[in-house]
């Protein structure tokens, strides 16, 4: 790729500025001077520098949030705090999006990337990825819940999910529960529950495929995935 173009997406400022970088013979790759902005490197074989700094080139970025409530799961909106709003300039140059949606008032697991290919292959509708949610919900949970969501409920639009896994993990006035879907729909979990007749008064997603929630991260807080993670995503199929 072209210098300038590799320098601009690692956050060396504009192309412009780039160019004045250039210009100033601050660049060298394979330590020759190089002010020809046009000039073509393979990130994967070339030594760039900047003034004798090595210039390390990635293309892909992978960070897991621990979204909190308020914040909305979109690149942009004119209205409201989005996700991308959290992230520092560092890692905003790489243009990440958000993996799916969760709801302004849903916190948890989120996974943020420019990588299009995963992105699509963990929302393809076909691969039926499992995503993990812990509620509280108003009013006893029991099992004929758990045997009514085995079977797929009717939301009130008339759709029917396919079957969920309800855990109870505490049940009574209120009841702590955790529901395991593999679909997307728009607030799904919230309107499963109002199938029912009960109603979500808490929502956080605690995993994605083979990616767990850290729960050392405090709402707002994200990170790069581990090596480990990372490989589990890629190497991820449904059984």
């Amino acid at each position: 790729m072209r210098i300038d173009k590799m320098l601009a997406n690692l956050g060396f400022g504009s192309r412009k500025d780039v160019k004045q970088l250039l210009k100033s013979g601050a660049v060298e790759v394979n330590e020759q001077k190089v002010k020809d902005a046009s000039k073509h490197v393979d990130p994967d074989k070339d030594s760039v520098t900047i003034n004798g700094e090595e210039v390390v080139y990635r293309e892909f970025i992978y960070l897991m949030m621990n979204k909190p409530q308020g914040v909305i799961s979109a690149t942009e909106d004119s209205q409201h705090e989005t996700v991308l709003d959290i992230l520092e300039p560092e890692d905003l140059v790489f243009s990440p999006f958000p993996v799916g949606r969760l709801d302004k008032d849903t916190e948890g697991l989120l996974l943020l990337t420019n990588d299009g290919q995963l992105a699509h292959r963990l929302l393809s509708p076909k691969k039926h990825v499992p995503k993990t949610y812990f509620a509280v919900i108003n009013s006893e949970v029991t099992g004929e819940d758990i045997a009514a969501f085995e079977k797929g409920v009717i939301l009130d639009d008339g759709y029917e999910t396919k079957p969920g896994e309800l855990k109870i993990i505490k049940s009574g006035m209120t009841s702590d529960i955790e529901l395991t879907i593999t679909e997307g729909k728009f607030h799904q979990v919230k309107r499963m529950f109002e199938a029912v007749g009960k109603r979500v008064i808490y929502l956080q997603r605690i995993s994605m495929g083979p990616l767990q929630l850290d729960e050392t991260l405090e709402l707002g807080e994200y990170r790069e995935l581990t090596e480990e993670e990372l490989e589990s995503l890629m190497e991820y199929e449904v059984k």
